[in-house]
């Protein structure tokens, strides 16, 4: 059954290729959705998809690229989905 997960990831995750990872992440998972940076220096993502490939890419944003260094993802799971066609970076 497919689902949808809201997340924000706190920690240095701007300016380390955080969101082209993500991206990276969620095409080899066949996810759709989205991931953005936020004003407040974390960074916003939505994944929809199957529930146990969503949570495996939720296990690669904690690792995260190189450089970058997760402290904290919150995650609210949703009901509704968008029907988003792919994964994308958004400005």
């Amino acid at each position: 059954m497919k689902t949808r997960a809201h997340i924000y990831i706190a920690g240095r995750v701007q300016g380390v290729w955080y969101r082209a990872f993500t991206q990276e992440a969620a095409d080899s998972l066949g996810l759709k959705g989205w991931v953005r940076n936020m004003p407040d220096g974390r960074v916003e993502a939505v994944f929809e998809g199957e529930r146990g490939l969503i949570e495996e890419a939720i296990g690669k944003c904690y690792q995260g690229p190189p450089a970058s260094r997760v402290t904290n993802i919150d995650i609210i799971w949703e009901e509704s989905l968008e029907g988003l066609s792919d994964f994308i970076i958004r400005h």
